[in-house]
C-alpha cells in the first residue's frame, strides 16, 4: 500500500524540480504569443468557412 504513495511523492517532487528548470515567458511575450494564436485561429477559421461555402455552392450546382 505504501509503495505507490512513495512513488507518487517521488514523481511529484521530480516534476516540481523539472518545472523550476523551465524558462517561463514574461508578460509581454505571453501577450504577443496569445495575440498571434488568436489571429492565426481566426484566419484559419475564415479560410475553412470560405472553402466550405464555396464547396457547398459547387456541390449544390452539380447535383441540381
Amino acid at each position: 500500500m505504501g509503495n505507490w504513495i512513495t512513488k507518487a511523492r517521488l514523481f511529484i517532487g521530480e516534476t516540481i524540480n523539472e518545472l523550476k528548470k523551465c524558462s517561463w515567458p514574461d508578460r509581454s511575450q505571453l501577450f504577443e504569443s496569445t495575440v498571434l494564436v488568436i489571429v492565426t485561429v481566426l484566419l484559419l477559421a475564415s479560410f475553412v468557412a470560405v472553402v466550405d461555402f464555396i464547396s457547398m455552392k459547387v456541390i449544390s450546382f452539380l447535383t441540381m
